[in-house]
């Protein structure tokens, strides 16, 4: 297994844990900040098990398939924690993952008809937007950073369903597609 699989399957094993500090509590008054550092390295290794596979030319079917399962499982993680911390409305992360689904279910419909689905710039901002998010909401500082958090929820919610409605517009030939 190569480095930047070694860093995938990292970023995988690091999601329990942050859901473990997210919902208990275990790291007492230090536990936003133990929250925000297992997040922050499993982001990195995500930036970084990417610039790793194009630079040295390590892209593995393993890679192509694990790396974005494991951003969905670290995200998707994170939010549903927060349903639970009472920070973020049920509604909005259904929309996220369902997202999600959808984008998921595209790309196994286009690469089982021999089409690859190159990620777009609207995708990428949506998925800053929720990291940030994500992060504000694990610093929970309170007073001006409760605005910031709001309009990140907003904003992020806004890029899913933009990202969302620009994929499904770009790749609406694999609606179409069929096995003869």
């Amino acid at each position: 297994m190569n480095t930047p699989n070694k860093l995938t399957v990292l970023r995988m094993i690091l999601v329990p844990f942050l859901v473990v500090f997210m919902l208990t509590g275990w790291g007492g008054a230090g536990n936003r900040w133990i929250c925000l550092g297992i997040f922050v390295a499993a982001s990195v290794t995500d930036w970084l098990d990417g610039y790793l596979a194009r630079k040295y030319h390590l892209i593995t079917d393993f890679g192509k398939f694990m790396d974005p399962l494991a951003d969905k499982l670290l995200v998707c993680s994170a939010l549903i924690c927060f349903i639970e911390l009472e920070k973020l409305p049920a509604w909005i992360v259904i929309i996220i993952i369902a997202r999600e689904f959808i984008i998921s279910g595209f790309r196994l419909v286009a690469a089982d008809n021999g089409v690859v689905i190159a990620a777009s710039y609207w995708g990428k901002f949506k998925t800053v937007s929720q990291m940030i998010l994500i992060i504000l909401l694990l610093l929970n500082f309170g007073g001006i950073f409760t605005t910031l958090e709001m309009i990140f929820i907003v904003l992020a919610t806004a890029l899913t369903v933009i990202s969302l409605i620009d994929y499904i517009w770009k790749n609406r030939q694999v609606l179409s597609m069929h096995n003869a």
